[in-house]
């Protein structure tokens, strides 16, 4: 199944606006904390928590998985489709947003799982993050941490309707 470009472009959208939010927000939060002013929740305000001091090499051997998880969920709470575009990622914290760059392609994609388990690799691909780097085998990546995103069950899922589009895949509650 073949993932509309703009649908994937209004994803890529939504998830660099949500790790710039993130950003403002962790920041403005540790301003607020470091000079003794009134009212914070912590050192986060309620953002996402900062990814890990993990030590991630800018390359790494990457495979992708896919039709034999699909209707499981990852172990960050989201439901697996082919639809779904995130990476897998032993030691990087749910929601962990990473620039990987394949042959001239490049995607901004949030962690949605732990792993991956097999063939020496440091990453695992969805298979929709798989298409859209036009990766089909075991290959080296480039990789970076760019920033973080809220973990949610829609992360890494493409917006359905424009409402969602709007709320960054967030659904209205009464």
């Amino acid at each position: 199944m073949r993932i509309p470009r703009t649908v994937t472009t209004t994803l890529l959208a939504l998830l660099a606006a949500t790790a710039c939010l993130a950003f403002v927000a962790s920041a403005l939060a540790t301003t607020t904390v470091a000079t003794g002013a009134t009212g914070a929740t912590g050192a986060t305000g309620g953002a996402s928590p900062a990814p890990a001091k993990t030590k991630i090499h800018k390359t790494g051997i990457a495979t992708w998985f896919g039709p034999g998880f699909y209707g499981q969920q990852t172990a960050c709470g989201q439901m697996l489709t082919p639809a779904v575009v995130g990476v897998a990622n032993r030691t990087l914290p749910c929601g962990t947003l990473v620039k990987v760059t394949y042959k001239g392609h490049a995607l901004v994609i949030p962690v949605l799982d732990r792993g991956p388990y097999a063939n020496h690799a440091d990453w695992d691909l969805t298979a929709g993050a798989a298409q859209e780097l036009d990766v089909n085998e075991t290959v080296r990546i480039g990789t970076r941490v760019v920033g973080a995103a809220p973990n949610t069950p829609l992360l890494g899922s493409p917006p359905v309707t424009p409402a969602e589009i709007a709320t960054g895949g967030a659904q209205a509650t009464a």
